[in-house]
Order: structure tokens, then C-alpha cells, then sequence
């Protein structure tokens, strides 16, 4: 490729590669900015496997920052939040700061659809059927060459390509971790015999083997999960046969399942990518970090990276953005996913049939009815104990607020248009040249007891004190320098 006879001002200003729900919402937190965002996917077609999965508090909290969760809300089914941890039975801890204490269940072709949706509605460009074969890049930009042969110019490509990431590979970035060791098939089917018999026979095996269930995913419609029988390549999808074989050897029947909805198979691989950026090249969601989906954490990641880098690329392009906010991005993100790959490594653990596995689950169990350890591990499921280092200061600074009792209302009402926001209880602060990026909200009867906050556009606490002089430094950090 030669980037140099392409013209000098690239069409884009991002290029995203892979429109999952990290990419779709990588572009729509690009275009709150008025980014120029091309989102390359290579499927020709959504997705049509109706698999269902989660999302935690934080990702609920994060759609309700933007005002999609209301249109998310009607396509979901809320549970409890609870028994996340290794699929260990407890109730729901107290002492959850959230107004979204709950799980939400949706089918993944929806939450991907909605997401996409958003940003095209905000002005992002979504092409299908283009596969990235190669990439280049320079000082001006990013060239990116697709499998028909046609190149792209951008200033910035992000990869939220999944698991095999291309641009991962091409950019050379290391993957390492731990390859899988065991496999589970996972489906929804219709079953032939009573839901009775059905509860009996899952209640006996799972005293210890927890990679195992039935569960109702509809009128007459089971969620199955069964051990597979080896390793085998995850290309390949399983078949029925495959889920009967396993039922038989583990069960003793195959509970009569047929007409299958969805068949999959996934294994226990974690793996960490060496680096997050290489000069104008990213990396987010699975391209950037895989592991077992224990606990339901994989897709919720990948948009909070989504979130954490969106506004801060958008602030690069736009001019106004410090010197070292961009690399904030690895350095707040990658510690996040190594935690994640470490509790789902435990919980991977706690799942064995191997009696000092067991004990230490049974060991576990006992200790989570101490409410104080049952919400920290929940905190780590959901994401809403993260705090990000921004220097010493008070436990706040750098974690997210909650969704507050404002006077306007909901203080994430105030977040749509992924701004900073300074809310002001003394009535006496200002945001004076940052007014183009940071809103304000002076009031005295927020639900808070520190006098003033300033917080980023992605929820995060950036500052907290009374003093403008050393909120002025403050806003100088995150927000560049004040306007003329």
C-alpha cells in the first residue's frame, strides 16, 4: 500500500472494524462528538443465533448516561442480582448503590441491533460485508485495505474485530494467556419429557457439576449447558447429536431435546493483549481481551472500554485534548480486564468437580453470607466497584456516581450528550473556558456530601472539592485547555 498518494485530509476520522456491541457503541459515543465514524463489519448479515445475554449494573447504568435504556428496557427480562459469582446461590447483598440493581437478559441480535441503530441515528456510516486484510499507518493517518481490494484512509482505526482480531495480528500486538482446557456446549432446544422430571435430575447434578443446566428461555424452550466432551476447534459449531452424546454420558438421558433455536460451544481460553495502542491503532472489547464467560462479563467489558475510549479519541481529534488522555485509556482499561480475567480464572476454579475445588466453593459459599463479601464479588461482576487511579484523594475520586436525586431529576439525564458535567453544591464554582465541554449544575439539595464534583463523560468522579483554583487544574487535566 501507498498511503502517500492517497489525499492528505483522510474521508474519516475513525474507522472501527467489527459493529458487536462494542464497535456500535464506540461510534455512537464518537458521534456525540461529531466524529466522522465508519463502522467495517464483515458478516453480511446480523446475527441470528437468539442467544441471550446480560448486562451488569454498570452497562445499565452507562445506557441510562446516554438515554437508551428505555428503549433497551422492553426487550429484556430483569432478574435479580444475584448468584453471579460462580453461579453461587445468594440473594442479592445489601448496600447496592445503584438505581439499576438488576440483571437484564436480552437476545444478543437485539442489544447489537439497537446499539447499531443508535449510531447510525447519530450519524455513523455502518458497511457490511467489508473485511479488513490489511492495514498502514503513518503520521497523518491510518490505511485500510479491504478484501476486495479497496483502500480507506482515516485518522484513527480502532479494532473491536472479536477474539481473532485481524487488526490485533496485523498490528503485531502479543495475545498471550492460557489456551482452553475444557469446553462446554451451550443452546436452546424444546424438550421431551416434564419440566418435574427435568428439575430433579439438574438439582442432583449440579451438587457437583456446575457446568451443567436446564432452564426455561421460554414457553416450552430450555437453555442448556453440558460439558463437552474435549477441546475441539470453536469454528466449528456442535450439533444436536453433540448435546444428546452429553446429556446421556452426564445425565443419563437426553431429556428428549430437539428442535434446536441456537448451538454453540465455548471454552475456558484467557488472554490479554500486550497493548491496547500502537501510535494511531486501538484495540477494544474481545480484540483486546478474552476469557469464559463465567459470570457474564464479556460483553459488558467491551463496551465499557467503548466508553472509557470513545469521548477521549473524540477529544484527540478535536484538538482539545491533553497531551497523555488517550493513553489513559490502556491504563485505566487493561488493569480493569486483567481483574476480570482474574475472577473468572477463580470462578473457572470453583466450577471443578475436583474435591479441593469443592471444598474451597463450600468454603466460599459459607463466607458469602457475610454481606461485605457477597457485595465486593458482586461489585466485581457488575463493574460498579472499578476505581480508577487519579492520585490520592477521597475513595470517590475515581469511581463512578451513582445515578443521584438532582433537581432537574436523575443526574444520568444530565449525561446524554457525553459531556463532562460539574455539579456544584456551594453555588459558587464555575466552569468558566471549559463551557464548550463541561456542563454545570449548581444545587445544594443534590444527594451528596462532598461540596462539588466534576465528572467525566463517562461517569467517572474526576475531582471533588470547593476550591475553583484547584478545580481549574482539574479541568485543565481532563479537559485541555479553556477557550479564548
Amino acid at each position: 500500500m501507498h498511503p502517500q498518494q492517497l489525499t492528505t485530509e483522510p474521508p474519516y476520522d475513525v474507522i472501527i472494524a467489527g459493529c458487536g456491541p462494542t464497535g456500535a457503541m464506540l461510534a455512537a459515543e464518537l458521534r456525540l462528538h461529531d466524529v466522522r465514524a465508519l463502522v467495517l463489519e464483515k458478516e453480511t448479515e446480523p446475527a441470528s443465533a437468539v442467544r441471550i445475554v446480560g448486562l451488569h449494573i454498570r452497562s445499565l447504568e452507562l445506557m441510562a448516561m446516554r438515554g437508551l435504556l428505555d428503549r433497551i428496557l422492553p426487550h429484556g427480562r430483569r432478574r435479580p442480582a444475584s448468584a453471579f459469582f460462580a453461579a453461587i446461590a445468594k440473594p442479592a447483598p445489601k448496600g447496592l448503590d445503584s438505581r439499576y440493581a438488576y440483571l437484564l437478559g436480552i437476545p444478543q441480535p437485539v442489544i447489537e441491533r439497537l446499539l447499531e441503530e443508535h449510531a447510525i441515528e447519530l450519524g455513523a456510516q455502518v458497511r457490511r460485508g467489508g473485511a479488513v486484510t490489511g492495514l498502514e499507518q503513518d503520521d497523518e493517518g491510518v490505511t485500510v485495505e479491504l478484501s476486495n481490494g479497496e483502500q480507506l484512509r482515516s485518522r484513527y482505526l480502532v479494532g473491536c474485530d472479536g477474539a481473532r482480531s485481524t487488526v490485533r495480528k496485523l498490528l503485531g500486538v502479543g495475545f498471550p494467556g492460557e489456551p482452553a482446557r475444557t469446553e462446554s456446549l451451550m443452546g436452546e432446544m424444546e424438550v421431551g419429557v416434564p419440566q418435574e422430571q427435568i428439575a430433579v435430575t439438574v438439582a442432583e447434578i449440579r451438587e457437583t457439576q456446575q457446568r451443567f443446566w436446564l432452564r426455561p428461555a421460554g414457553v416450552g424452550v430450555y437453555s442448556v449447558l453440558v460439558p463437552a466432551a474435549g477441546v475441539s476447534d470453536r469454528a466449528e459449531p456442535p450439533t444436536l447429536e453433540d448435546f444428546k452424546h452429553q446429556l446421556r454420558a452426564i445425565a443419563g438421558t437426553d431429556f428428549g431435546v430437539h428442535s434446536p433455536r441456537w448451538l454453540s460451544r465455548f471454552g475456558d481460553a484467557t488472554r490479554l493483549a500486550e497493548r491496547y495502542r500502537v501510535e494511531r491503532v486501538l484495540l477494544a472489547g474481545d480484540a483486546a481481551h478474552i476469557h469464559p464467560p463465567i459470570g457474564g462479563q464479556g460483553l459488558n467489558l467491551g463496551v465499557q472500554d467503548a466508553f472509557n475510549l470513545g469521548w477521549k479519541l473524540a477529544a484527540r481529534i478535536r484538538g482539545w485534548a491533553p497531551d497523555a488522555l488517550l493513553d489513559t485509556y490502556q491504563a485505566e482499561r487493561r488493569p480493569v480486564a486483567e481483574a476480570v480475567l482474574d475472577n473468572t480464572r477463580a470462578q473457572t476454579e470453583l466450577l471443578s468437580t475436583e474435591p479441593g475445588a469443592q471444598a474451597v466453593r463450600r468454603l466460599l459459599t459459607e463466607l458469602m453470607d457475610f454481606d461485605q463479601v457477597n457485595l465486593h464479588l458482586l461489585e466485581k461482576i457488575t463493574a460498579i466497584g472499578i476505581r480508577y487511579d487519579f492520585g490520592t484523594g477521597p475513595d470517590l475520586l475515581g469511581r463512578r456516581l451513582p445515578d443521584l436525586d438532582v433537581k432537574q431529576g436523575h443526574l444520568y439525564g444530565l449525561l446524554h450528550h457525553g459531556r463532562g458535567l460539574l455539579l456544584d453544591r456551594t453555588e459558587r464554582l464555575t466552569v468558566g473556558g471549559w463551557s464548550d465541554r463541561v456542563d454545570y449544575l449548581a444545587d445544594p439539595t443534590a444527594a451528596l456530601d462532598v461540596p462539588g464534583v466534576l465528572l467525566r463523560p463517562d461517569g467517572h468522579v474526576a475531582w471533588i472539592g470547593e476550591n475553583q483554583g484547584d478545580l481549574d487544574e482539574h479541568l485543565s487535566r481532563w479537559f485541555g485547555k479553556p477557550a479564548h
